[in-house]
């Protein structure tokens, strides 16, 4: 509950709470966090004085969080059942709703930034750029990778974004850098999502990887690949990506993550996004049911499996793969976290996957990710103690964007 001390008087306001972290930190003593416009101005002690006319907030039993980033989103699914086959017959009108929607319900989960990676036909992209132009802050931040690149009729072929042989893949990353996004995404595995693929095979060689990874990188900008077999987790990991999504590591007679992997990972410093986390009343695809039947794992062997390379050294990020189905809704990103501490990962280290780890990870070091000051004063209010317990990150009771307090989001 927030109660307002007095009336405002200047533009700089201020929320308390008793708690905060701050993208690194458990802060206990009480916390004021000053905001002036679209920045953070302090983070101050919770007794510490306002200035002359400071609007001050107080939220009660809470903790004050930046606001979260989901790694690994799809804005043109709809979250229901069949969202992604639904995607190319969009219209251009039916998509900017589906995208809103998706957009508001991260928002209403604290979620303030979202990184896409996997729009069809440029339209996440579009809507970043759209986003950053208007200076909306009703909206959270867009990171986008425009469609991924994939084989034809590989995994997510109906985003548009087939490539295949030396030439098409130049094409296909110059075509990016000049749509200015902000990371490569390919796809070199098959998916769960598009049943004609084999989730144990590599979709491209190594020499084809790699091409995409050194064009990328000579423009500047990170890759991150899709991978669930061992085998194109090695691959990627050869070709000098930055980043693996799902890195499942799946064999023919089940899952294995070697420790000489792991090493590798964490000596290369290759950013993690298990995409852990899904509705817990959703039911079980056929398909999701099979790959777990071969391989001999569960949803909960996955958080274990993710909390093993983050104990040898990896670098976790969380993101829910939200939108593709009705087991991934947007907003759902606390699941993600969650799941990283039921796998046995600290609390403070699960949140720092979806704040500090997650900002540096998308450039952002300097805007986001952190209550720190001169940066977005994104933030999140939730009621409790989320050291203490994680599922608190459910109970939202304010969240602010660029400084303006998202209206509707709180119960």
């Amino acid at each position: 509950m927030a109660t307002n001390r007095s009336e405002s008087g200047a533009d700089v306001f201020a929320i308390r709470a008793e708690r905060a972290f701050d993208g690194e930190t458990m802060l206990r003593d009480g916390v004021t966090l000053l905001i002036q416009g679209s920045r953070i101005k302090g983070v101050e002690p919770g007794s510490a004085p306002v200035p002359d006319g400071c609007r001050v907030t107080e939220f009660r039993d809470a903790t004050i969080l930046p606001g979260l980033i989901d790694m690994h989103v799809h804005l043109v699914g709809d979250s229901e059942p069949g969202s992604l086959d639904r995607v190319a017959g969009y219209t251009d009108e039916e998509l900017d709703a589906v995208i809103a929607k998706g957009l508001r319900g991260q928002l209403a989960a604290g979620v303030t930034t979202v990184r896409d990676l996997g729009d069809r036909s440029w339209s996440a992209v579009e809507w970043r750029d759209r986003l950053a132009s208007s200076n909306d802050a009703t909206y959270p931040t867009i990171v986008a990778s425009g469609p991924p690149i994939t084989t034809r009729r590989g995994h997510c072929w109906f985003m548009n974004g087939e490539a295949e042989g030396p030439d098409e893949l130049r094409a296909a990353v110059r075509d990016r850098v000049e749509r200015r996004v902000d990371v490569v995404k390919i796809m070199t595995s098959g998916g769960g999502t598009t049943p004609t693929t084999d989730v144990l095979a590599c979709q491209y060689s190594l020499d084809d990887v790699r091409l995409v990874v050194d064009e990328a990188h000579a423009a500047g900008l990170p890759v991150t690949a899709h991978a669930h077999a061992l085998e194109a987790v090695r691959q990627v990991v050869a070709a000098g990506v930055d980043g693996i999504e799902h890195c499942t590591c799946l064999t023919e007679s089940g899952v294995d993550i070697p420790d000489d992997l792991i090493e590798e990972l964490a000596v290369r410093r290759v950013v993690v996004c298990p995409t852990l986390g899904r509705a817990p009343d959703a039911p079980l695809t056929p398909r999701l049911l099979a790959m777990m039947e071969t391989s001999g794992r569960t949803i909960d062997s996955r958080k274990a499996d993710a909390a093993k390379m983050h104990r040898g050294g990896v670098t976790m990020v969380s993101g829910l793969d939200a939108g593709i189905n009705d087991a991934k809704p947007h907003g759902l990103l606390y699941e993600s976290i969650g799941g990283l501490v039921t796998g046995g990962v600290s609390v403070i280290d699960a949140l720092a996957s979806a704040t500090s780890l997650a900002a540096d990870c998308c450039g952002l070091a300097q805007s986001k990710g952190r209550l720190r000051e001169g940066l977005d004063a994104d933030v999140l209010v939730v009621h409790g103690d989320v050291a203490a317990d994680v599922s608190s990150l459910r109970n939202v009771s304010a969240v602010f964007v660029r400084g303006r307090e998202a209206a509707g989001v709180a119960p």
